[in-house]
């Protein structure tokens, strides 16, 4: 079994788990049909369009 043979600083301890709440943008890309800013893959919020058909009504403010 590892077993450290010193003990860890704060310091490195920290570093050690710092990636761990590190988080990433997501990857946005213009939609096809009204060029606003949509994860890939999903329905677009603004048009409610997907893959060139229109998917979910999207209430007009």
């Amino acid at each position: 079994m590892a077993v450290p043979k010193k003990r860890m600083s704060p310091r490195k301890r920290d570093q050690r788990r710092a990636h761990h709440d590190k988080v990433a943008a997501p990857n946005l890309s213009p939609c096809p049909n009204c060029e606003e800013l949509a994860l890939s893959h999903r329905v677009c919020p603004a048009c409610g369009f997907y893959r060139g058909r229109k998917v979910v009504e999207v209430a007009q403010e």
